[in-house]
């Protein structure tokens, strides 16, 4: 019994250091391989006695059990693909098989840590193994719905089309204008002074604003007093505001606006020193500045000069990059210098990274032992941030690998020896009886 005993602990020697032998293969295999987290092999003792003192031992030998250490992060390494992800702490990019698209119901999400990902033929963004990158799509202002964060129904794969344009339309403008002082003072002849401003429209169209500062001119003395009427373009130059503007001619305030009438249209906002103006688009706010402010509109000496005229929106432009960024939202640019955002890639964490399904493409899935998902936004609770331009490196460290290689042989060769010796023992068992 004890003999038998032996060389069943020396087989199962055996068979746990070719586990063991397996698992370090596979490492050293995949030492180059991006997203890579390495096995390793448990020993765990088998008993076998009978009672205390009896005598006799049962060997009972040993088995391995292997996991992979998913939670173990490799290094970093930068690449030139803006598109290749990466992330700098806890978390997983939301993924799918290209196979899997269009599948009714919630799609079978799997999880990877990093991701070379590039537009197909369709604009859909994927890896070469067909790992399709999964974002929640962005309204068509920029902002990120508000989505179930424990469900991927609301996920869609990302798709970027190399031929997208887009228009950004304007919704603020500044004014920085310098009126002629002379020009409000007794026998000034009293020309209205001309200012057109484009912008643009819903539709990625040109308009304009045009903008018209007619002096008051008093009998006597000056009366830096201007009426300012707007007009736009888009509305066959209907006058959308008309104002009386008041300058300050005091030593400390001198130049700067003193009060704002509104006339008609959009009403004055004395706080932010702002007009708001409906165009042919929709609503659009305009800087004129607050009383006292001598950023905006000024009254000084006898020139007339735009000085400071801004505005957002632009013409439709092609799109020609893009990136994504730690909080992982996904940002268009387009040649005329337009900046959408247009996907946010949330990051999925399970409460036990080690207890997730290992699949094929250093993907992952969630099983009972790692417990339910969470979407997370990059950078909130415990996960870290989305990297791009980088690529995260196997964990496996070759020169561990190798030494822990050695260690394994000699142990195989040591249990092939008990295996050995146990028979030369049963041999010489099978003598005693010639």
């Amino acid at each position: 019994m004890t003999i038998s005993s032996s060389l069943n602990a020396g087989v199962a020697g055996l068979n746990a250091n070719a586990t063991r032998l397996a698992t370090i293969s596979d490492n050293i295999a995949n030492s180059g391989t991006f997203g890579y987290k390495r096995a390793s092999a448990e020993f765990e003792s088998m008993v076998i006695t009978g009672q205390r003192g009896a005598g006799v031992y049962s060997a009972g030998g040993v088995r391995a059990s292997t996991a992979r250490l998913i939670d173990e992060r490799g290094a970093l390494v930068g690449t030139a693909n803006a598109l290749d992800i990466a992330i700098s702490g806890r978390g997983m990019l939301p993924v799918i098989q290209s196979v899997d698209i269009g599948i009714d119901g919630d799609q079978p999400m799997m999880m990877t840590r990093t991701g070379a990902f590039r537009p197909d033929a369709e604009g859909v963004l994927r890896t070469d193994s067909g790992l399709v990158l999964l974002g929640w799509p962005a309204n068509a202002d920029g902002t990120i719905p508000t989505n179930a964060r424990d469900t991927v129904g609301a996920l869609r794969p990302v798709v970027v089309n190399a031929n997208q344009q887009a228009g950004d339309p304007t919704t603020v403008m500044s004014l920085g204008v310098n009126l002629p002082a002379t020009q409000t003072a007794a026998g000034a002849n009293g020309t209205p002074l001309p200012l057109s401003v484009e912008y643009f429209g819903n539709l990625g169209t040109s308009e304009s604003l045009d903008v018209t500062f007619t002096p008051t001119v008093p009998a006597t003395g000056s009366s830096n007093t201007w009426t300012m009427e707007i007009r736009d373009s888009a509305q066959n130059n209907a006058v959308i505001g008309n104002y009386t503007l008041v300058f300050d001619d005091t030593r400390g305030a001198g130049g700067t606006l003193a009060s704002v009438t509104v006339n008609s249209g959009g009403a004055y906002n004395a706080a932010t020193g702002t007009l708001s103006l409906t165009v042919a688009g929709g609503p659009m706010t305009v800087t004129i500045g607050q009383t006292g402010d001598p950023n905006g509109l000024t009254q000084l000496s006898d020139s007339f000069s735009p000085t400071a005229i801004s505005k957002d929106g632009s013409p439709v432009g092609s799109l020609t990059g893009v990136e994504v960024d730690e909080n992982g939202y996904l940002t268009a640019t387009y040649d005329t210098g337009f900046i959408r955002r247009i996907y946010q890639i949330p990051l999925v964490d399970v409460p036990n990274p080690n207890g997730l399904l290992s699949l094929n493409n250093q993907t992952f899935q969630v099983s009972p032992q790692s417990g339910s998902f969470f979407l997370w936004d990059a950078g909130d609770g415990p996960t870290g941030s989305i990297v791009g331009f980088a690529r995260e490196g196997s964990t496996t460290d070759v020169a561990a690998e190798l030494t822990a290689l050695i260690q394994t042989q000699r142990a195989y060769s040591s249990n092939a020896k008990v295996i050995q010796t146990v028979d030369e023992m049963l041999q010489e068992t099978t003598n005693i009886k010639r």
